[in-house]
């Protein structure tokens, strides 16, 4: 058969089985990401039935799943909500890094991988997972919660804080000089406020000037506009996902609820890709061999971020159910953590066992943070009823 021909009936068997995953999840009340996340690493690279010839169509296509993730996250929220939650929630961002950060690096030194080493597993344990913490959020109808916002504030933090330590960690990979990983933090810090600066002050127009009463000149122009700021903030070293979310942020009024529902149909087609995708790319066979270091780390950082979110709720007055669901939330790792583990590895300067270790890591807990968010609430019901019974 033809290569297009091969190509259109593997993309079809995948997108009918991630309707099957779905439906699944649907019957048990779950989330579906835990199932896609598997059903790509039986089908990819070392599973079941390797698929071949679809590579790059799906690349792009998870890589879009997550600019649609961070843009409807950003559409929830306005610019002055998002500046008012970071001057809120600072100290938790630096509680956030302080006990989330440290498991990582004490791992990899452990391990003989040098500061180094440690230095990039830093950053694959302290990230959380923007685009499964959205995807998440929105399967349980969180987000007009509460607590909500507290998990807003800190992933922005973090995203902000990837800002600074992707140059960073750039340019120790690649050995440049001090003032060059200046240079390079210099230039995100500086593409950062600029979109926040446009997206207070002249949101208004951002809206105007997407907005259309055609739906299909608005999704064009919304769509085109999304992928563009996503590409130009990769370039200047922010990450494609912080751009979208700043771009959802400068977005308000009635332009963004009409894009949430014109943009979620594509999101959850796309973020379905970003989830599949990320399992192909993961050989299970390297999986084994790092399981029990990647088990102990995911039981350590699942605690501290659920430490990080109660302190963060609490100092908002919020209740412990509430707390709870905060912790809770924030306890997926996904895309970020795979990028520092690929530009790590990929520079020569640590064992290849780093990216065995992150793809063990962040596939665990992948899965325990959409579970974890699911059932926290029964649980923590479950343990409140046993407390007021004993008083």
């Amino acid at each position: 058969m033809h290569d297009t021909t091969i190509a259109l009936i593997q993309l079809g068997a995948v997108f009918f089985g991630l309707g099957l995953l779905g439906r699944l999840a649907w019957r048990f009340g779950i989330s579906p990401i835990p199932l896609y996340l598997v059903g790509g690493l039986a089908f990819g690279s070392g599973g079941l039935i390797p698929l071949h010839g679809i590579e790059e169509f799906t690349h792009l296509a998870s890589e879009i799943g997550v600019v649609l993730l961070l843009l409807l996250l950003g559409l929830e929220y306005s610019a002055s909500e998002l500046t008012t939650g970071l001057k809120k929630s600072w100290m938790a961002g630096v509680l956030d890094i302080v006990l989330n950060a440290a498991p990582g690096a004490i791992v990899a030194l452990m391990l003989g991988w040098g500061a180094v080493g440690a230095l990039a597993m830093a950053g694959v344990t302290y990230i959380s997972s923007s685009g499964i913490i959205a995807k998440v959020l929105g399967d349980l109808g969180r987000l007009g919660n509460r607590e909500t916002p507290v998990i807003l504030s800190v992933l922005v933090f973090e995203d902000l804080a990837m800002a600074v330590y992707l140059p960073v960690l750039t340019a120790v990979l690649a050995g440049v000089s001090f003032l060059g990983g200046l240079t390079s933090v210099g230039i995100s810090l500086l593409a950062i406020t600029v979109v926040l600066v446009v997206a207070l002050k002249y949101g208004r127009v951002i809206s105007a000037v997407v907005d259309s009463p055609d739906h299909e000149v608005f999704l064009l122009k919304l769509l085109g506009s999304a992928l563009l700021v996503a590409g130009i903030a990769s370039e200047l070293q922010v990450s494609a996902a912080v751009g979208a979310f700043l771009l959802g942020i400068a977005i308000s009024g009635s332009t963004a609820e009409n894009a949430t529902r014109l943009l979620e149909p594509l999101r959850d087609l796309f973020a379905a890709m970003f989830f599949v995708v990320f399992g192909l790319n993961t050989d299970p066979r390297t999986i084994p061999p790092v399981l029990g270091m990647a088990v102990l780390l995911a039981v350590i950082t699942t605690l501290t971020k659920v430490a990080t979110g109660w302190w963060a709720a609490r100092r908002q007055g919020i209740g412990p159910m509430g707390r709870a669901r905060t912790g809770a939330a924030l306890v997926a790792r996904g895309e970020f953590s795979i990028v520092i583990a690929g530009l790590a590895v990929a520079s020569g300067h640590v064992s290849d066992q780093l990216a065995a270790l992150a793809t063990a890591y962040v596939l665990l807990m992948a899965i325990i943070g959409p579970i974890a968010a699911r059932y926290v609430e029964p649980v923590g019901e479950f343990f409140l009823r046993r407390r007021a019974a004993a008083q």
